[in-house]
């Protein structure tokens, strides 16, 4: 006799977490946010910016233009919000 163990669930430390900056919070319930990245070059080695934007959801429209905010990947909440923010870093004067 064994006993089955029920799959556990995804732990939430798993999840991707990234640093953004809040860009527009015209919609309602979603802020638009553009992470930025470093690297080098492949080639030359010279340190390479990228930014990317996400939507982000913002549950109390309390976010906005100019926040850094930490966001944190989760299921998707519409066709394009897979990321939802979960703490406010810095309000900007």
């Amino acid at each position: 006799m064994s006993e089955t163990k029920p799959q556990e669930s995804v732990d939430r430390a798993s999840r991707k977490v990234r640093m953004a900056t809040v860009v527009g919070d015209k919609t309602d319930k979603t802020v638009t946010v553009t992470v930025e990245r470093q690297f080098p070059h492949p080639l030359y080695r010279k340190q390479v910016a990228r930014t990317k934007k996400y939507h982000a959801h913002d549950e109390k429209n309390e976010y906005q233009v100019g926040d850094r905010v930490r966001i944190m990947e989760t299921r998707p909440l519409s066709k394009t919000k897979r990321w939802r923010v979960i703490e406010l870093l810095e309000r900007p004067e």
